[in-house]
């Protein structure tokens, strides 16, 4: 499902219109993008957790060639599936 669909499924089930919920969706994704580059966390119960590591400096390997390349630490995105979504995933509920 891309956003589109997402959308669309939104709207067809809350009986909105598309324009209104492709709007809160982007708030949505605005918000979390802006905790997330704050350095904080979005816990949505049941659903997951969203936040940010941090990944070290580590030495990989150039596959063409088998040189070593340095690999720079950065800071990564994680998601982190609740009980209840890992439960319906399952067959649950």
């Amino acid at each position: 499902m891309n956003k589109g669909e997402l959308v669309a499924a939104v709207a067809e089930a809350t009986g909105a219109k598309k324009v209104d919920c492709e709007d809160i969706l982007g708030a949505i994704i605005d918000v979390i993008y802006n905790t997330l580059k704050k350095g904080g966390d979005v816990r949505l119960v049941g659903f997951g957790t969203f936040s940010v590591a941090q990944r070290k400096e580590s030495i990989g390997r150039n596959p063409s060639n088998g040189a070593e390349i340095k690999i720079p630490a950065c800071k990564v995105p994680k998601f982190k599936a609740g009980q209840t979504l890992k439960d319906v995933v399952n067959g649950g509920k």
